[in-house]
């Protein structure tokens, strides 16, 4: 419930902070402009009559108002913009009308608030998503470098590409065969951007590598590890996106990372679409990469078997007992000759399901 005397809205942006407060004894509001300091927000703050509780959305400001605020002893909340409740009819927004709506939500304890990270996991987090971005960088790099070749005609046939053997070729044959200058220097532009990029990401993969030896982390990530298709870059970046494990549970984690399918309902009827795609989109993408793993046949290979030597034995059985169920899921699929990528998707969730029962196993 709510108890505090006076209840803050903020709608924060880069340049300026639009607050709002409103007193539950005598009901007025009371609306001012801030700068995006927190020494002058705290300070408006502190001069508001009784205690006070603050809210503003998650964004691209982060959380270091958050932080601040809870380190005066003011209770501050982070709304989740998805989950605000906002009237259909209302066709006028502005920053002042935001705040006074989140104060107004605040009093009546209508807020969903979002997980706070500790500062150490979100470095970790920034990290993991740099690498996230570097991922998508060289795929467009290297997109654009092999569309290039394809349009004068010339295409790799000998094994799968970007490989030690395909790089000779792009070097010794398909240079070779580009007619005119202009088209040579394009390739090489082209060709140094994908190995900067490639060199850049494997930075961040040792950085990540070593941090995930040695961090807070290291325990969780090495129980995820003896799923398949959970390797330490994967299960690092479930354990710094996900956070807190322990405020889902195995069924709701695949509603927090989109991978259940929305639903449009009304009386009798009930219709089932696609997945909703709402939460963490980098989350989603690592279960739907890892949940391939599990259609070829189960063995345990020696680096499974190596990840498994990391981890405690009830985390081993745990992890033997969801590749197997796992694979009998991806078998049944197969039989129903279900469609590729949606059979993926179901496993995927489940995959979800057994990535939060090692998180929470206990040591």
């Amino acid at each position: 419930m709510f108890t505090e005397r006076t209840s803050v809205g903020l709608d924060v942006h880069a340049r300026s902070v639009a607050a709002a407060a409103i007193d539950g004894v005598t009901g007025e509001l009371v609306q001012t402009k801030l700068t995006p300091s927190y020494e002058h927000i705290r300070s408006w703050i502190q001069q508001l009559p009784g205690t006070v509780a603050v809210t503003y959305e998650a964004g691209p400001t982060g959380f270091g108002l958050h932080r601040h605020l809870s380190a005066a002893g003011i209770r501050c909340v982070v709304a989740a913009p998805s989950k605000l409740q906002k009237p259909s009819g209302d066709r006028v927004k502005t920053d002042a009308k935001d705040a006074v709506h989140l104060a107004r939500l605040l009093r009546l304890d209508e807020i969903t608030a979002v997980a706070i990270p500790s500062a150490d996991q979100e470095a970790a987090r920034d990290l993991v998503r740099a690498r996230e971005d570097c991922r998508g960088d060289l795929m467009r790099a290297r997109h654009r470098l092999s569309k290039l070749l394809l349009r004068h005609g010339i295409v790799y046939y000998d094994g799968d590409a970007w490989t030690g053997k395909h790089d000779v070729w792009l070097r010794h044959e398909a240079l070779p065969q580009l007619e005119g200058r202009a088209t040579r220097l394009a390739f090489d532009s082209d060709y140094d951007n994908v190995l900067t990029i490639k060199a850049r990401r494997d930075r961040l993969d040792d950085a990540i590598s070593e941090m995930a030896a040695d961090s807070e982390f290291t325990p969780l990530v090495r129980r995820l590890g003896c799923l398949r298709g959970v390797s330490t870059l994967t299960g690092f970046a479930l354990a710094v996106e996900i956070g807190d494990w322990h405020r889902f549970t195995g069924n709701t984690i695949g509603s927090f990372v989109g991978l259940v399918p929305s639903e449009y309902s009304s009386g009798t009827s009930r219709v089932q679409g696609s997945i909703t795609k709402t939460g963490n989109s980098h989350v989603r993408r690592l279960l739907v990469e890892a949940a391939w793993h599990h259609r070829s046949r189960y063995r345990i290979g020696k680096t499974l078997r190596d990840r498994w030597d990391l981890a405690p034995a009830a985390a081993r059985a745990r992890g033997d007992e969801g590749n197997r169920r796992l694979h009998q899921r991806w078998v049944k699929f197969i039989d129903r000759k279900k469609k590729p990528t949606i059979a993926n998707v179901a496993i995927a969730r489940e995959l979800a399901g057994w990535c939060w029962s090692l998180a929470v196993l206990e040591e």
